[in-house]
């Protein structure tokens, strides 16, 4: 039987890091990707096929997806889109355009991504899209709008997509994983700074006394919160699935607020999300 493979976005850290180690310890030929050459050349140096790919560069895919197909035959199993970064801040702080370099990355990445690797997966006769949203991407979490956002934009692409395959041998899935260890907060500072003028807010004492704070301190894990290798091992199980589930679920709190939207009334539920 052949060796499946997989190309992974994002892996220079946290969830798409360990999903590239996990899937090769399980057999799979990985293709790991990341932005930065430095860390390309680590995740090589690590016994990975890495490669260079900046999500929003689509000249980028079309050369990784062509070396890919050189190296395997043409074939394509399956692809991880997990590349995704945060833009943390009020919603009346939020400029468009830095809301705009956030759907680039997070949302309009994946269609550019899936539009080319669904010919490759029809060619050969089967497929999995996998993608990984959020729980932030069926409720909310206040000062995270951009991330929201294209969370929620990707579970109806998701969807959409997934309808729209059932009469093809390729299969989508949604992961949504909650609270994972990984370096998304403090990634997501350069942006934060480059975008949000803060101390010009009405919301400035805001700032300070919350988002500061946890985007500049090191508060520990949030409550709940797993390690990635959580997330590889159900994503290990969907790709074994030759029908998988739509949705994998990963951390309580996923289930929790799941489960929340459906019981709960909005303000109820506003309520619960304020909380914390």
């Amino acid at each position: 039987m052949a060796q499946r493979s997989i190309l992974i976005t994002g892996c220079s850290s946290g969830i798409g890091y360990d999903a590239a180690h996990g899937l090769a310890k399980r057999g799979w030929r990985v293709f790991a990707t990341a932005r930065k050459p430095e860390d390309v050349a680590r995740l090589a140096d690590e016994g990975l096929e890495a490669l260079r790919l900046d999500v929003t560069i689509p000249e980028q895919m079309d050369e990784v997806l062509e070396l890919i197909r050189d190296r395997t035959g043409g074939t394509l199993d399956a692809v991880f889109l997990n590349a995704a970064h945060g833009l943390p801040g009020a919603v009346e702080d939020l400029p468009t355009d830095g809301l705009r370099a956030c759907f680039e990355t997070n949302f309009f990445a994946v269609h550019e991504l899936v539009r080319k690797v669904i010919p490759i997966m029809r060619a050969q006769g089967h497929g999995h899209i996998v993608i990984n949203g959020s729980v932030l991407g069926f409720v909310v979490y206040p000062w995270r709008a951009a991330y929201n956002t294209t969370k929620f934009a990707l579970e109806g692409y998701a969807d959409t997509l997934r309808i729209e395959m059932a009469d093809t041998p390729v299969r989508v899935v949604l992961v949504e994983p909650g609270p994972i260890t990984s370096n998304i907060r403090r990634n997501s500072v350069q942006h934060f700074e480059r975008w949000i003028d803060w101390e010009a807010s009405p919301r400035a004492e805001q700032y300070r006394s919350s988002l500061l704070k946890r985007l500049y301190e090191d508060r520990g894990a949030d409550p709940f919160e797993l390690p990635p290798s959580a997330v590889t091992r159900k994503l290990a199980l969907a790709l074994d699935q030759r029908d998988p589930p739509p949705r994998i679920f990963v951390t309580t709190p996923t289930y929790a607020m799941n489960l929340a939207r459906r019981l709960l009334p909005t303000r109820a539920l506003d309520w619960l999300i304020r909380r914390g």
